[in-house]
């Protein structure tokens, strides 16, 4: 294996032969280096769709009321179904396996939000704190909204950071005030969100839940519910039953799909994911294809080399070369050009997928639908691995027959 003279004489044969040498280890570098960017850029596409969903919950619902199109019960359609607190209570008491469950209203009217002489026209939301956590606010000065603030009705407000920069520019808006349709709220934290339309998402205002019933003329009314189901339960059967309960309980049809708005998060990932193991499974078809075809061309190119050598191995034979020794000598030539093709591949695919993804980061610039590619390392490790065994594989039926050959026919070979 370390045979000085032997590695001479591969260095030479190749050296001899630049332009077979070339073609040959570019089949083999091209193979790995296409399959890199493959795996990387399938990555950063996955990665890039998934952040669209931010750090929400994947197996939320959000239901939002609507108008029955469907007569019912003798009940004409048309009717705006319209949710109460007493609907949260029956929910809450009646369905089982449910995670979170969190209502969200809005303020209605000029919602403008004033701090001094800074103004700015802000959507006002009133949540619970839970719906937070689910739907991917996340504190990034001070805190977000708390039991105590829903508890004691507080007057107190989270800003997205968006908001919070135009109102108070560089001051720290930690416990200063704002006014919200004229009413005082003391601001005790600020979010930002991750994710689809994240700047958008961070030009809104919570206040406590309890807090916008009270204070903006909204008793017993429930605009919006969030929820999420415990861990192993389908969000699909938690719709459906969800669906059925607020169905009895308003007297619609539950065929009626337009009494009831819900979103459900996690029907929408469970395609993506399916979309994403289909497009690896592709990537992984078109590498492997890409692998091959450089396997088989380097084992073509072995069987030519045998043929033009015909003579030197007759020689070798004749001269008392054991059959190992001429096996070892075209397998040797075949591992390394696959081996130093297949590495230098490995290396610029990952210094490629390095470059895109420190330019990506240092934009500081969101890419719709991509995120920062990246490869798993120890894949593309075995794939080089499997590469280079699959190349001494390749050369080994050209070094076999070179094995066979008789010293006296060889010597005769044209």
């Amino acid at each position: 294996m370390f045979d000085l003279d032997k590695w001479q004489e591969i260095i030479g044969t190749m050296r001899k032969n630049k332009l077979r040498t070339f073609l040959t280890a570019f089949g083999v570098f091209w193979g790995i280096f296409m399959l890199v960017l493959l795996l990387g850029a399938g990555k950063g596409l996955e990665k890039g769709v998934i952040n669209r969903f931010g750090d929400g919950a994947k197996n939320s619902l959000y239901v939002f009321t609507g108008k029955t199109a469907v007569a019912h019960q003798g009940m004409a359609p048309g009717r705006e179904i319209k949710f109460t607190n007493e609907d949260l209570k029956a929910i809450d008491r009646e369905i089982a396996n449910i995670n979170i469950l969190a209502p969200r209203n809005r303020v209605f009217g000029e919602y403008t939000i004033n701090y001094q002489k800074q103004f700015g026209s802000y959507q006002v939301f009133g949540s619970e704190p839970d719906f937070l956590e689910l739907n991917g606010e996340r504190a990034f000065r001070g805190r977000l909204l708390n039991k105590f603030d829903e508890d004691e009705k507080r007057k107190v407000v989270v800003l997205g950071e968006q908001a919070s920069k135009v109102l108070f520019l560089e001051e720290d808006p930690i416990g200063k005030y704002v006014a919200i349709q004229g009413i005082q709220f003391k601001v005790v934290g600020t979010f930002k969100v991750k994710g689809n339309n994240s700047g958008r998402r961070e030009e809104r205002a919570y206040i406590p839940f309890s807090t916008i019933q009270a204070a903006f003329n909204q008793p017993n009314q429930v605009q919006m519910m969030a929820l999420t189901a415990q861990p192993g339960v389908s969000a699909k059967a938690m719709e459906d039953r969800i669906r059925n309960l607020l169905a009895q309980r308003h007297k619609f049809s539950t065929e009626d799909v337009r009494a009831l708005d819900i979103s459900n998060t996690e029907t929408e990932y469970l395609k993506l994911m399916g979309l994403f193991g289909g497009i690896r499974i592709f990537v992984w078809i078109v590498g492997i294809g890409t692998l091959i075809a450089g396997i088989v061309g380097v084992s073509n190119i072995m069987l030519i080399i045998v043929k033009e050598r015909t003579r030197e191995i007759g020689i070798r034979k004749a001269l008392g070369a054991t059959p190992f020794s001429i096996v070892s000598l075209i397998l040797q030539e075949s591992v390394v050009i696959t081996a130093f093709s297949g590495y230098l591949g490995l290396v610029l695919g990952v210094g490629l997928l390095d470059l895109a993804r420190y330019a990506i980061e240092s934009s500081g610039e969101e890419m719709p639908f991509f995120a920062a590619p990246e490869v798993d390392l120890g894949v593309v490790l075995a794939a080089t691995f499997i590469l280079v065994v699959s190349g001494a594989l390749a050369g080994l039926v050209p070094a076999l027959k070179a094995a066979r050959v008789k010293p006296i026919e060889a010597l005769m070979a044209d």
